[in-house]
């Protein structure tokens, strides 16, 4: 019997007040993801070693691969235990319950925006490559391509978000799902970055969180299931603990706490951590820069 260290209030609730069943959707060295028969949703069970965020169960384990947890295994909760089929058994009881709480937007951007700045510096000397952030030297013709489309259309995107033009910074947000490398691929981790600076209250963007929304509702075809779910939830303001604690850094005059809190970022995937941080400052710029014109405008553009 394994003991959950922690999980998202909202995935808690569900497993104490239905019987729920699913079936493993998929599988990696430090979680293992969960199709939901009731609501189509995905659900991670992850090792200690990873942070909390939404649908998400964190177990005392330091690696899934030994349990020998396969795609289509039986999933299903009795008396507060979750079994996945007969190799694993994890009581969720008397769990620690994490929420997904984005701070609000700062009444002074000054000290935000200094932060940015920092935080720019550190990453285009730190951040990963391959993604948003450009090789240098790209491995192949396909891979300088890719980064230069990537480039054109998320500044495309930012362009118009500064401008509040909503209706044509959509189009530039759906061109972007599903392209670039990974799992979950660059562009879908940069709009993750860029939906948590909507879900913050009283920023420029917070009265436009339909756009979101709006950009969710066009990905279901165009990305995988990982990182649809990925973008569902940001959309809402649900997201990964190191991106919240990221962005409480941001507001704050802690450079340390600031650099610790972006490289626990940095190191989620690949080049994933990078994308979600560039698409986080590329979001909180658009805000600074959008100002009066969002709170003035009266129509979507």
């Amino acid at each position: 019997m394994l003991k959950t260290v922690s999980g998202d209030v909202e995935f808690l609730q569900k497993l104490n007040s239905s019987k729920f069943t699913g079936s493993v959707h998929s599988t990696f060295n430090r979680t293992f993801n969960i199709k939901c028969h009731q609501n189509g949703e995905l659900y991670t069970i992850a090792c200690r070693n990873v942070d909390n965020g939404p649908n998400t169960l964190i177990i005392d384990v330091d690696n899934i691969r030994p349990m020998e947890i396969a795609v289509n295994d039986q999933v299903f909760t009795k008396k507060n235990i979750l079994h996945i089929g007969n190799k694993l058994a994890i009581s969720f009881k008397n769990v620690n319950k994490w929420v997904s709480v984005v701070p609000g937007y700062p009444s002074n951007e000054e000290i935000l925006n200094q932060n940015l700045k920092k935080l720019k510096k550190f990453i285009d000397i730190h951040g990963k490559s391959g993604g948003i952030k450009k090789h240098e030297l790209p491995n192949s013709l396909f891979e300088a391509k890719m980064s230069s489309m990537l480039e054109l259309r998320t500044n495309l995107l930012l362009d118009e978000l500064a401008e509040d033009r909503m209706s044509s910074a959509l189009e530039h947000a759906i061109s972007i799902i599903g392209l670039g490398p990974g799992l979950t691929p660059s562009g879908d981790d940069f709009l993750v970055g860029l939906f948590t600076s909507f879900s913050m209250l009283n920023g420029p963007f917070y009265g436009r969180r339909s756009f979101c929304e709006d950009v969710v509702s066009k990905a279901k075809t165009l990305t995988n299931d990982i990182s649809w779910m990925a973008l569902q939830k940001a959309s809402t303001g649900k997201v990964r603990e190191s991106i919240i604690l990221l962005l409480n850094a941001l507001l704050g005059e802690n450079e340390a706490d600031l650099f610790l809190s972006l490289n626990k970022v940095l190191n989620i995937g690949s080049s994933s951590g990078t994308d979600i941080a560039l698409g986080l400052v590329g979001g909180l710029e658009a805000n600074i820069k959008a100002g009066g014109k969002v709170y003035v405008s009266t129509s979507i553009d």
